[in-house]
């Protein structure tokens, strides 16, 4: 029979109907006999049936009845081919029916092209990366498919080309998103050492508490160069620096070197007291350390910043005979591990923000996810593990402790930086 054709109509969109009423034959006994595939295998089966009787819906609306002459045809089917749909972490093999508009341009059945996407399959290798799967076991961590059933993209390579995709995607995206509508006024700075890299990174707290990863930056060491770069970077995606803002390092000299250059008097660094008081206890004797440590924490427990640098200061001179490396170690930077108290911040978030756990934690969260990587062959591919680290750990971020006193921590910033300006002027 002779088909009759008529022009499709330009931009006509192709929608499936809203309701599809399918009838199934499934052989129950043959599929259930497989103690390893058992409901698997039939949910696999009902719905590969399910999916044929959709598309028949849809190569009927598009083409009407079959062997029943129609002028105003906009379709003809084209018999069937092999294609391609997600399932879980797989896709799976499936026939595919096939349509063509009276022009000849092969149709899309909506049903198909649902079924058909990546997203699923890529949010899926993501996932089951982040639980810690190596890309050699992926395959082993599906459900078994039905005798018969056919599969692509679990293959070792297949998965590690998808996933070096997805993370390079993901980090062109993170590293140009623009930040300026982020009211960050605290920004805590921390390196990630990998053997010969270190990966800069840089937390923000908001206003209202909430955790956002900046930024990160590859080098060699935590120099003023790195740090330049890192803060270049926020402040060209928007982030106000020129705004008083509260800095929380570890110590390092080249963090605070770039941070003066780079923000000037808007920037207030607090040196973390976790880090001072390590570095202290580290040139103690073993039998001092418990001694000398619950007199830095005295001190640091002060709400007088006077008063806790005259304990700090009385605590260096006593240690200067007999270890006067301690001693050293306590001065340098002594007032910078103080700047909270200055501030007046007292409480909840006194204890957040008086070291750099926040932003250790979320590099232990990063070190858990490349746990599995055992040789980074070149410093991209350390920086796009990172990135994907990071991406998965700020899903569990919550707001801060204290995140209620961000206000008053904000008016003392503030009236800091006017009470700078009116000593310059």
């Amino acid at each position: 029979m002779k088909k009759s054709r008529t022009r499709l109509i330009p931009g006509e969109a192709l929608a499936s109907p809203s309701v599809a009423t399918v009838q199934l034959s499934l052989p129950l006994l043959d599929i259930l006999a497989d103690t390893r595939t058992a409901f698997f295998g039939l949910c696999v089966e009902a719905g590969q049936q399910v999916l044929w009787q959709m598309m028949e819906a849809d190569r009927l609306a598009l083409c009407g009845p079959a062997h029943v002459p129609d002028p105003q045809r906009r379709a003809y089917r084209h018999g069937q081919t092999r294609g391609e749909v997600t399932l879980g972490g797989r896709r799976l093999l499936v026939p595919r029916l096939r349509v063509r508009s009276v022009d000849g341009t092969e149709l899309v059945l909506p049903s198909f092209a649902h079924a058909a996407r990546r997203d699923p399959l890529d949010a899926h290798t993501l996932a089951t990366l982040a639980a810690g799967v190596a890309t050699r076991a992926y395959a082993g961590t599906l459900d078994p498919l039905p005798a018969g059933g056919r599969e692509r993209s679990v293959a070792k390579s297949s998965v590690s080309r998808r996933f070096v995709a997805l993370t390079r995607t993901q980090l062109t995206t993170w590293l140009s998103q623009p930040l300026d509508h982020l009211d960050v006024r605290v920004i805590l700075i921390d390196g990630l050492h990998f053997r010969d890299h270190v990966i800069l990174l840089a937390l923000g707290i908001a206003a209202d508490g909430t955790k956002h990863v900046l930024a990160l930056r590859e080098g060699t060491t935590e120099n003023a160069t790195v740090c330049k770069g890192l803060l270049t970077d926020l402040r060209e995606r928007g982030l106000a620096l020129d705004r008083p803002t509260l800095f929380i390092v570890d110590g390092g000299t080249g963090l605070r070197k770039a941070i003066r250059e780079h923000c000037g008097r808007a920037a207030l660094v607090h040196r973390c007291q976790i880090h001072k008081r390590r570095n202290v206890l580290e040139h103690l004797p073993e039998m001092l350390r418990a001694r000398i440590g619950r007199a830095l924490d005295e001190a640091y427990a002060l709400t007088d910043p006077t008063l806790a640098e005259r304990r700090l200061t009385q605590l260096a001179a006593g240690l200067e005979r007999s270890h006067p490396g301690a001693a050293a170690s306590l001065r340098e930077g002594l007032a910078e591990t103080l700047t909270l108290q200055r501030l007046g911040v007292t409480g909840a978030l006194y204890r957040t923000l008086r070291s750099t756990n926040a932003i250790e934690n979320l590099n232990g969260l990063v070190g858990h996810f490349v746990r599995n990587v055992r040789r980074w062959r070149d410093g991209a591919m350390l920086v796009r593990w990172i990135a994907a680290g990071l991406h998965d750990a700020h899903r569990r971020f919550r707001r801060i402790r204290g995140c209620t006193e961000m206000p008053a921590l904000i008016r003392a910033l503030d009236r800091h930086h006017v009470d700078t300006k009116k000593e310059v002027a």
